[in-house]
Formats: structure tokens, sequence, C-alpha cells
């Protein structure tokens, strides 16, 4: 069963690029998943060079002169860069036999988004305050996210580990974040929903009234500021229409025409470089990040609020990578079965899980998740992440996928 682990260049910088990979091929994973782009994050980390590190937004790699010049978004460049340590971490993954992926965040990132508000998410009543959750519709950011992705494929790995590639959700990515209203899951979700003018356009050419959806958006989300009680209850079509009006429900799913067609773009660049895209779709994240107690609904079945239609996307994308963030196996196994009824059979299944804290508590459980994936249909198997985890936590992945 193929199995990399996702792993940060900070490591390779604290630890050593030979130590890592011995430790790689050592668990038994086929591979690494490099973040060669990455954004703003403060980790702790057990075994690095410094216990806590501060990583930023950004490209581990000289942007290519031909790929960026004249576009009006060019990716941060990390510290370090000019070295080249992805070229060195190819090289070294030649020699061991092990494959390379390129972890690329592509749409989640503050540094552009406060350089450049104008191509951040505009909400209902025309705030721009989500820096770090650049818009999917807008022209300048598409294409830099087609260029971004045609980037690290030249980085001579197997494939392109495309992360938030598709619309955010409200409330993530921002320092200190504050909301001392209680907005219901409908709330906050409508709350985040994208308003600006490009995304309007694209979803009045799709026969939406995309003003009368932003008018009763600010009336809703207004009165609950104003003191109106949150919605109750999880996010689904039916209850949305209910609340919020056909319209709203319509606009909503209007935004999967944007990201299905820039995952089109990118896939297509990313394979003319020698590349293939796997989809990373947030949503599991979205569900059991924080404790690995996803909600009721499946993940394939929520994507839809990210803009994320797995069915179209099954047509065009090769590969999709399911963050099954689930203490149960049970839970992690309908996650990947869902998966695969939604994008087919033909299509690699890639499931990521944790070896440890929040959802994952010994060897066994992992294990238990590693048969729970490969019986629902994965092909593959990833661990998240080598430099997050402490040593003793790394050492359940052999007997997992032994």
């Amino acid at each position: 069963m193929d199995s990399s682990l996702y792993v940060f260049v900070e490591d390779l910088r604290g630890e050593g690029v030979d130590e890592v990979l011995d430790r790689v091929a050592g668990y038994g994973a086929q591979g690494v998943t490099i973040a060669a782009a990455y954004h703003r994050a403060r980790d702790v980390t057990p075994h690095g060079a410094s216990r806590v590190t501060l990583r930023r937004d950004g490209v581990h790699f000289p942007p290519p002169d031909d790929l960026f010049a004249g576009l009006r978004l060019a990716p941060p460049v990390q510290e370090g860069a000019d070295e080249e340590p992805l070229a060195d971490l190819r090289r070294a993954c030649a020699e061991r036999g092990l494959k390379m992926h390129a972890w690329t965040v592509f749409l989640h990132n503050t540094t552009l988004g406060l350089a450049f508000p104008d191509v951040t998410v505009q909400n209902c009543f025309g705030d721009r305050g989500s820096p770090a959750d650049l818009c999917p519709a807008h022209p300048d950011v598409r294409a830099y996210a087609v260029a971004l992705g045609r980037a690290a494929a030249r980085q001579g790995v197997d494939s392109v580990v495309a992360e938030a590639l598709h619309f955010g959700t409200f409330g993530h990515g921002y320092h200190h974040e504050r909301c001392f209203v209680a907005l219901g899951p409908m709330d906050a979700f409508l709350f985040g929903l994208c308003f600006c003018d490009h995304c309007m356009r694209r979803a009045t050419d799709l026969g939406v009234n995309a003003e009368v959806a932003r008018e009763e958006c600010a009336r809703i989300v207004g009165g609950v500021l104003d003191g109106d009680p949150p919605a109750q209850g999880e996010v689904t079509r039916a209850a949305l229409t209910a609340y919020a009006g056909p319209e709203v429900v319509a606009y909503a799913r209007a935004r999967s025409e944007t990201v299905t067609s820039l995952v089109a773009e990118v896939s297509e660049a990313v394979t003319a470089e020698g590349a293939r895209l796997t989809f990373l779709d947030a949503t599991g994240a979205c569900k059991g990040y924080a404790d690995g107690l996803p909600s009721a609904g499946l993940a394939a079945h929520d994507s839809w609020q990210l803009g994320v239609d797995l069915v179209a996307l099954g047509d065009i994308v090769p590969s999709f990578a399911v963050l099954a963030y689930a203490r149960d196996a049970a839970r992690v196994a309908d996650d990947i079965a869902a998966y695969q009824r939604s994008v087919g059979k033909d299509r690699e299944l890639r499931a990521v899980l944790r070896p440890g804290p929040p959802d994952t508590d010994s060897e066994d459980r992992l294990a238990a998740k590693v048969r729970a994936a490969k019986a629902a249909g994965a092909e593959a198997v990833d661990f998240y992440a080598y430099g997050l985890a402490s040593f003793d936590v790394l050492g359940r992945i052999p007997g997992a996928l032994g």
C-alpha cells in the first residue's frame, strides 16, 4: 500500500535530510509529502531545532520568472529558498527510491491578502475581513494559482497536493479572532459567503439572482448580530433553503463552477509539467480537526459548502486526498467510501491520518484506521505530520502499515 509522511522544510533543516528520510523509510512509508508552498502558523515541534516553530507564507523554491512575470500576484519567498532545499530533497529521495510530493497551499495566504485586499473574499456587508482567503473567482488569483501549480510541479515531484484550492470558511486563518455573538453553523456559513464583484457576476451568469442572495444573507446575519436567536442544526441544503431561501442556496451552489473550472486549469498545468494533481478537500479538517469527533454529516456530502463538487472533479482530477480526522475507524471507512462513490472507483484516494492526538491514542487504533481506509477503497495512507508528532507517536506507523 502506498504511503507518505507529510514533512516540513524546517524539519529537514533542523534534523538533516538524510536523518529524516532514514526515519521515513524506517517507518515503512514510500515517500514524503513536502510543504513546498505553505502558510503562516505557529507550531509546537517536539523534536525540531526549536520547540516552537513559526512558519510564514510562501514557497521554498525560487519562483520561475517565466511563470510569474507579468502577473499581479507572485508567491512570497521563504527564507533559505535560494538554497533550493527541495532540489536536495529530490536527490536524496531518488537515492532511496522514495516518492516526493509537493504539498502546495494555494489560496490561503495572509501576506498576499494584506498586500492586495481586493483579491480576498468579501462578505455580504461588503467587508473584506478575511485576508488569509484569496477568492478563487478573482482573475488575478486564478492566474496566480495556475502559475503556482506549474511551479510546484517543476520541482520534479510525483504529484502536487493541492490544499486550499477552493473557498475558505468563516472564522479561520487569522490571529486572535474574536466573536462574542452566538452564531449558529448556518449563520457562520452565510457570513462566510463571498459576494465580491467576480463571484456575483459568475453567479448571475448562471441564472442566480446574486443581489437577492446577498441581501438575504445580510438580513439574516445582521439580525443575529442585532440579537435575533442563531440558527440551530447543521448546514444542509434543505435546512439552508428553509432558513435563507432558495436564491441563497442557488448562490452557494453556483460557487462550485468557480472551483471546478479553476481546479481543471491547475490540473492541466500540473500535468503539462510532468506531474499530477492530488486535490485535498479541507472539509474533513473543518469537521474533525480540533478533536477527531467530526459532526454527523460525511465530509464528501458537505464539501459543497466550500464550493467543491466532487462528482465534477472526479472527471478531471486523477487523485484525491481525504482528511480522515476521526477517532473511530468506522467513520474513517464511511468518509473514504463516500468519496469513492462521488469521484468514481478509477480515481486514486489517499487517506490522510494523524498517528497521534487528538484522534489516535495507540498503535492499535492507528492500525484499525489504516485497515478501514484500505477496505473502503483508499489506495494510499499518508500521515500528518512528521515535525508535529513526537517520535514515540511516529513509532506507531510501522506496525499500522505492517
